[in-house]
């Protein structure tokens, strides 16, 4: 029987106040309105008080010595002085003499930082106490002195200068326990001591991920955003005109940011207290935003040019030698009656549509219903095809819903993790601080992947296993959880059905049948079986590797049959997660932007469905067939079956598979219309580019790969006569005859919630107000559940199905000829096609040009070095590119990232598809390498 520990009584400045379990006093005292003075501690989530700057400094009765407030715990009956003339005077002389060994206010760092905000409250303007060493040097630990700490500008994203520096430490606990890179630490000792970076190198040699932690965490401006400071001075300020809280626009973690305007530009970015950062952010949220205001966005309306040829020839800097500038008239007129002809011609299915995961959920919602109305067929997709189909398929068979049974901070509250087909520190980096930190507090991190990687260091496991074969080391551990009756038998019988069938199926998948296959010894296989089928409570998160699979849905068929025959699903720090890639992957699936699916995942072939989405958009005749993925459409317009495309911020000429394929297709097009902000690869191909919105410059909301749906809000005006992307197609769809009238995102977010059960208790208003809401919410003040299924699964019987699958090999194996297993992926610091990230400046400088990673072993064989010109071809095509050298890379492996047109990864990549999720296979195919000629490096 557990009991709640009751609050204590006490009292501050004479008021009887109560604290809650585990406050501090200065916890309580913040709660109660009364200010006292702190440096050395952030009151926000993943930050632990230290004490050691002594600027919160109160009095007790009866106690000899001053307590630090920020660590120090109330006492029943204690009496707390805060504003005694002793601890003022005592927190005066430390803000004192710690403003002996800063940098004059005017010549501050910033001007602006918590530092001086505390100095200034204290009267503190100047110090009567000598700098450290009279010259503000460090000490060495042989007592010479070296020259003056030195700025460090190393690093392309943030600057260093440690004369600001008060050694308060909280850089350090955001770099080890926040974000848990442990990058910066203490060095030296006494006067010497000092802030560093791995073992005192410069920031920019360190392995420093570019979270930015520290810097938003710093108080005195010692480390600063590069952007905002004067490098020939270093001072900075942080003052800002005003601020604008919204959503990252990059991965589907869903980081709530918030932007800092100055001059109407974006200044620099903050991480904000949402309910999956806690004011983390990576490289790409905090430092790549300057891609908004990059010379080559789009800013008029374009035409092609009669004769000009589609290709990757034009050049997004000069428009004009491939298009002309035209009104926006002109512009929807050309695009709408281009359509209209193809429709009138050759009927609505000559035109198809690629919607975007970086838009908005308004925006997604009115580009499917736009496809289906006005053309009468469901040939519309995006890029959940290349990303998770083969998941949401296996999910929506197995427990009756595609979207993650638990939030990923769940984590916090598991004792086994498993990682499999996913690098959440490149990929995913704040879910993957959540992984570290669970893992820093005692769970068992299990990381299982063909290619090693960082969170290798922070597992207890790491299984290396052969590429492909994920279904045989998956049916050998639940073989193995079978064998030693691991399984959780009430809960199989009380939730799931077809678990004897699937016992029958593991009998003949043992851990020594499967070694050979999956390249993982079989104690090792039994080990981790037991430790996750053993678990009190288990979470299952997977990415690409998983999804991107000829027989990618039964890699995913086999982890949900793994977690719910152990019971993990439905209770704290259980569950399944597909970590989603993209920032609105979630939220454009769930508002119909999928072939075979109206909102609210609706199958179409369903009467029912269909009659619901008919009267919600005017009494119009649906089309009952599924209608075809993104690769089955350009497959189709190779076949001369399409001769239009719609396409608003995709850019599937880099992102399908076979692109060389692709790109021929998009070439025979009569007409293409692409929405964006840039000139993609895509747009190079269009007859008519309309200039988009950048997520800053629109309202909307997106939905985050945790079930939250948050609140986009417009911070900057689009550029010259942009327009936002929802307004595009409303203008477009009138003159498709579409009688539309929405003014506004939130008229479109009220016509969702008629036919979307899931936007149940979430308004407009309420994000507005509140900035997320998790769906499910089961009232209008619920925050959302952020566990789901507790009694039953959403499927005809209630009850979850596990079903049993086989080895299916990849489509191309190696052979003699092509002997190399390509694999492909994103990079923390480039994301999709590269449309955003390579023109975000501090981005593009931490990695500016392609590579193919090797094993050193391999690198050595083919008598490459690091930076040798190498060729990689597959029997689609070639590509040349540097290479690098990667220890995690198996022997006969090559990863090469696919966000650079110079040396597109998927020119290589093969389009066969997995069967149900429809899902090319990204993550395996055959290869050869070979040092790049004389000939080939010049051309």
């Amino acid at each position: 029987m557990t009991t709640t520990a009751a609050a204590i009584t006490f009292s501050i400045d004479g008021r009887e106040v109560k604290a809650e379990p585990g406050e501090t006093i200065w916890q309580v005292a913040e709660r109660l309105g009364t200010t006292i003075p702190h440096l050395c501690w952030l009151p926000e989530p993943g930050y632990r008080a230290d004490g050691n700057c002594r600027a919160c400094m109160v009095e007790i009765d009866g106690e000899r010595t001053l307590a630090a407030s920020c660590i120090r715990k109330p006492a029943p009956g204690m009496k707390v002085k805060s504003a005694s003339e002793r601890a003022v005077k005592a927190r005066a002389m430390v803000m004192e003499l710690l403003v002996a060994d800063q940098p004059p206010q005017t010549e501050a760092r910033d001007q602006v930082a918590r530092f001086w905000h505390w100095a200034d409250a204290q009267k503190v303007t100047h110090s009567r106490f000598p700098a450290r060493n009279g010259d503000g040097s460090h000490a060495r630990r042989d007592g010479t002195r070296p020259p003056a700490d030195a700025p460090d500008v190393s690093h392309p994203s943030m600057a260093v200068n440690l004369d600001a520096c008060i050694n308060c430490g909280l850089c350090v606990r955001a770099c080890r326990e926040v974000q848990v890179n442990d990058v910066i630490g203490m060095a030296y000792r006494g006067h010497g001591s000092k802030v560093v970076f791995d073992f005192d190198d410069a920031m920019g040699g360190s392995t420093c991920v570019a979270c930015g932690e520290c810097v938003q965490a710093c108080p005195t401006g010692a480390l600063m955003p590069k952007s905002i400071i004067d490098l020939a001075t270093m001072v900075g300020t942080r003052k800002v005109d005003r601020e604008v809280d919204s959503v990252c626009p990059y991965c589907g973690v869903g980081c709530q940011i918030t932007y800092k305007i100055r001059d109407e530009k974006i200044a620099y970015v903050e991480g904000r207290n949402g309910p999956a950062n806690e004011n983390r952010l990576c490289v790409k949220g905090r430092f790549g935003f300057d891609y908004v205001t990059h010379p080559h966005r789009l800013t008029r309306p374009l035409i092609r040019k009669p004769g000009v040829p589609k290709g990757l020839n034009a050049d997004p800097g000069n428009l004009l030698t491939h298009f002309r500038e035209a009104s926006w008239d002109e512009a929807l007129d050309a695009a709408a009656n281009g359509f209209l002809r193809l429709r009138d011609t050759h009927g609505g299915k000559a035109v198809a549509g690629f919607g975007s995961a970086k838009c908005s959920n308004e925006e997604a919602y009115l580009f499917q219903k736009l496809i289906r109305t006005a053309f009468g067929h469901n040939n519309l997709d995006h890029c959940t095809r290349l990303c998770h189909a083969s998941s949401v398929a296996a999910l929506m068979e197995g427990i009756g819903s595609g979207a993650v049974t638990a939030t990923f901070t769940e984590c916090l509250k598991s004792d086994v993790i498993i990682i499999i087909g996913a690098n959440p520190t490149e990929n995913h980096p704040v879910a993957a601080t959540y992984f570290k930190q669970a893992a820093k507090r005692g769970a068992t991190l299990i990381v299982m992947d063909p290619r090693g990687q960082a969170m290798r260091k922070h597992a207890k496991h790491m299984l290396q296993f052969r590429p492909g074969s994920d279904v045989s080391l998956l049916n050998a551990m639940m073989h193995v959880i079978v064998e030693e009756r691991l399984y959780d038998t009430q809960y199989i019988q009380a939730h799931t059905e077809g678990f004897e069938r699937l016992q029958e199926h593991l009998a003949a998948y043992t851990p020594e049948a499967m070694s050979a296959t999956c390249g993982i010894d079989p104690e090792t296989i039994r080990t981790v079986a037991r430790t996750y089928g053993r678990a009190s409570r288990a979470m299952i998160f997977w990415g690409m590797g998983i999804s991107q699979h000829v027989h990618g849905t039964d890699n995913a068929r086999c982890l949900i049959s793994l977690a719910l025959m152990c019971g993990q699903s439905g209770r704290p720090g259980t569950g399944l997660h597909p970590l989603r890639g993209q920032n609105n992957v979630q939220g454009a699936s769930d508002a119909g932007l999928i072939p075979m699916v109206f909102p609210d995942y609706a199958r179409v072939a369903v009467d029912e469905n269909r009659k619901l989405w008919s009267g919600i958009w005017g009494g119009i005749e649906l089309d009952p067939k599924p209608g075809l993925t993104v690769v089955e459409i350009i497959d189709a317009i190779d076949r001369g079956e399409i001769k239009g495309m719609y396409v608003m911020g995709e850019n599937p000429a880099m992102s399908d598979p076979d692109a060389s394929h692709a790109r021929h297709a998009l070439a025979s097009l009569e007409c293409l219309v692409v929405q964006d902000i840039f000139l993609t690869e895509t747009a190079m191909f269009a007859d008519v580019v309309l200039p988009a919105s950048a997520w800053p410059e629109k309202n909307g909301t997106v939905t985050n790969t945790n079930r939250q749906v948050q609140m986009g809000r417009k911070a900057l005006s689009p550029p010259g006569e942009a327009k936002e992307d929802w307004l595009i197609t409303v203008e477009l769809a009138r003159r498709l005859g579409l009688p539309w009238t929405y003014t506004s995102p939130a008229e479109v977010f009220a016509e969702m919630k008629r036919g979307m059960a899931s936007l149940d208790n979430i308004t407009w208003d309420r994000l507005a107000a509140e900035s997320v809401v998790t769906y499910p919410s089961l009232s209008p003040t619920d925050p959302g559940q952020s566990i789901v299924f507790s009694d039953k699964f959403p499927t005809p019987s209630g009850r979850a199905k596990l079903v049993p699958a086989a080895i299916v090999p990849p489509a191309e194996r190696p052979d003699a000829d092509y002997p190399f297993v390509l694999t492909t992926g994103r990079q923390l610091e480039h994301w999709h096609t590269g449309a955003m990230t390579r023109r975000a400046s501090n981005l593009d400088a931490l990695e500016p040009s392609p590579t193919a990673s090797l094993n050193p072993l391999t690198m050595r064989h083919l008598g490459v070095k690091p930076g040798d010109l190498v060729r990689v071809e597959t029997r689609r095509g070639a590509i040349e590119l540097a290479a690098r050298a990667d220890e995690a890379i198996q022997a006969d492996m090559i990863f090469i990232p696919f966000a650079y047109v110079e040396a597109a990864a998927n020119i290589l990549t093969n389009p066969q598809l997995d069967p149900i999720g429809k899902i090319p296979e990204f993550k395996f195919c055959a290869a050869r390498i070979g040092k790049a000629t004389v000939a080939e490096a010049a051309e």
